[in-house]
């Protein structure tokens, strides 16, 4: 039986965030992925390319691919159509939500507050992201939302590191982080998918710690 989304992304215990510019490296990108251990792209749609980055890494193979910072249910429709197995949003946006459940999509809408998290039982959903983590409080702020959800597991994103990587994966309610630093846009740029995969390969042996 081939694994869904959520147990592939709570299997490896980081979701690499990622912002291409250019649709030409997400195919080398995916390579060093999958190279570094991590079988897993999120394609943020802060781009122009997006779109085409998520096809280009869905036929490349070996990828659970899902589409990032998805606002609109237009953007749903377009990561479903190039292959995203999964969305992920900034915030609750109950169509949005709504939409993916009823395409079958894997969804992790944006959480940070305790009505957030009301939204998401009331839609059925067992799973979210926590953001912008850092910034709203970090573990301490992570740890007192999630008391009162005990059934909610959670996605932290935003400001997290190989500093604070671990702080976040040490509590129960968490499933998987997101982060960029193994995925920075100027080692993109540059074509150091080297050290893309060095990166990742460390982020990997962390996060399985």
């Amino acid at each position: 039986m081939t694994a869904t989304p959520s147990e592939i992304i709570a299997q490896h215990r980081l979701v690499p965030v990622i912002a291409l510019e250019q649709g030409d490296l997400a195919v080398p990108l995916a390579k060093a992925l999958i190279a570094g251990g991590l079988p897993i792209a999120e394609i943020t749609f802060r781009t122009a390319v997006a779109e085409q980055a998520i096809r280009s890494m869905v036929a490349q193979g070996g990828l659970c691919v899902g589409a990032g910072t998805v606002l609109s249910i237009d953007q749903v429709d377009q990561a479903r159509e190039a292959g995203a197995k999964f969305i992920v949003s900034p915030g609750f946006n109950p169509a949005v939500v709504r939409h993916c459940l009823d395409l079958g999509l894997t969804v992790f809408p944006g959480t940070s507050t305790p009505s957030d998290l009301d939204m998401a039982l009331d839609h059925g959903l067992t799973a979210v992201k926590f953001f912008p983590a850092e910034a709203m409080g970090g573990v301490a702020m992570l740890k007192a939302i999630a008391a009162p959800y005990r059934m909610m597991r959670f996605i932290p994103t935003g400001g997290i590191g190989p500093g604070n990587l671990n702080n976040y994966l040490s509590l129960p309610s968490v499933i998987a982080c997101g982060g960029s630093w193994m995925v920075k846009p100027q080692l993109l740029v540059n074509g150091n998918f080297t050290a893309v995969e060095q990166l990742t390969r460390e982020a990997v042996a962390m996060a399985q710690v």
